[in-house]
């Protein structure tokens, strides 16, 4: 199978930090394949709610799963992510309404079931990591609360707030030097000002109006990427870890689809596909189980 080019994971692990569930099921899905595991979640009143599905009992052994999902959550540490419900099953056909399910029946639809919490970075690792980290479009995780949105407000404030007071705190101790020893600066940088054109202070001024939307931050386009991708390395897959791989990235793919708005120009589109990935994903997940 072709290989995921490094610009391609940066990208995923990047939304997968910012809190995007899609990211997340894709890293779990790519790193559980060769357990023969396949994920799917919800984020619902703040707790991600992750199914894990395999063909057999064995490949579910629960302090396995949940030390190996535990691990590859806390090396993504994804955005106000904190607690995480594992849920575990053998794979079934029906996907869409697992979560009612679960939650209705525990008993009779899952094996096991276990809440972890993640542990976080130091607060300096997640301050770097947000300055060296891409601004995404739909920061809040599905499912996020109100609440959620004060907090984060409340933190960025408080981190805004205190380099303000440092950057002030700064330029007042420069300015102080500068008049005591360089009182010459000044005017020789209010002369540089002034030769500086109106034109291009416009133009500077107006360029981050115009950058365009990344296309990997685009569902619908992100979704197509996915589905090509998929159908090439469908030509060349011969393993039962191939297969239930492909059927996570086109169960990806119809998940991003149905992320598309219906103020989009493709949402008619996007709904068409959201069934024929879907069944894809159904259909490489039947051909998996066969060969096992």
């Amino acid at each position: 199978m072709s290989t995921t080019t490094l610009t391609d994971v940066n990208d995923v692990f990047g939304q997968a930090q910012e809190g995007s569930v899609a990211a997340i099921i894709q890293i779990l899905n790519e790193r559980l394949a060769d357990n023969g595991i396949r994920t799917r979640a919800v984020f619902i009143d703040n707790v991600l709610q992750l199914l894990c599905e395999a063909p057999t009992n064995e490949q579910l052994e629960k302090s396995v799963v949940v030390e190996n999902i535990r691990k590859i959550l806390e090396t993504i540490s994804p955005r106000r992510i904190r607690r995480v419900k594992i849920n575990s099953r053998l794979v079934q056909e029906q996907q869409l309404l697992w979560f009612e399910e679960i939650n209705r029946d525990p008993d009779s639809h899952l094996l096991w079931a276990e809440m972890i919490t993640l542990k976080q970075p130091h607060l300096f690792k997640r301050v770097a990591r947000d300055f060296r980290r891409p601004k995404m479009r739909g920061s809040m995780p599905e499912g996020a609360s109100k609440s959620d949105l004060r907090q984060r407000k409340s933190f960025l404030s408080g981190i805004i707030g205190g380099l303000s007071v440092a950057l002030l705190v700064l330029g007042v101790s420069i300015w102080a030097y500068k008049q005591r020893f360089e009182p010459s600066i000044s005017s020789a940088v209010g002369s540089t000002q002034d030769q500086v054109a109106p034109d291009q202070i416009a133009s500077d001024e107006a360029a981050p109006d115009q950058l365009p939307l990344p296309e990997s931050y685009d569902s619908f386009a992100r979704a197509v990427r996915i589905a090509e991708q998929s159908a090439k390395d469908g030509i060349v897959a011969q393993t039962s870890a191939d297969w239930l791989s492909l059927a996570a990235r086109w169960q990806q793919a119809s998940d991003l689809m149905a992320e598309v708005p219906a103020s989009d120009e493709r949402y008619a589109i996007a709904q068409d596909r959201i069934n024929a990935y879907k069944s894809n994903s159904e259909s490489l997940l039947k051909k998996a189980r066969q060969v096992d």
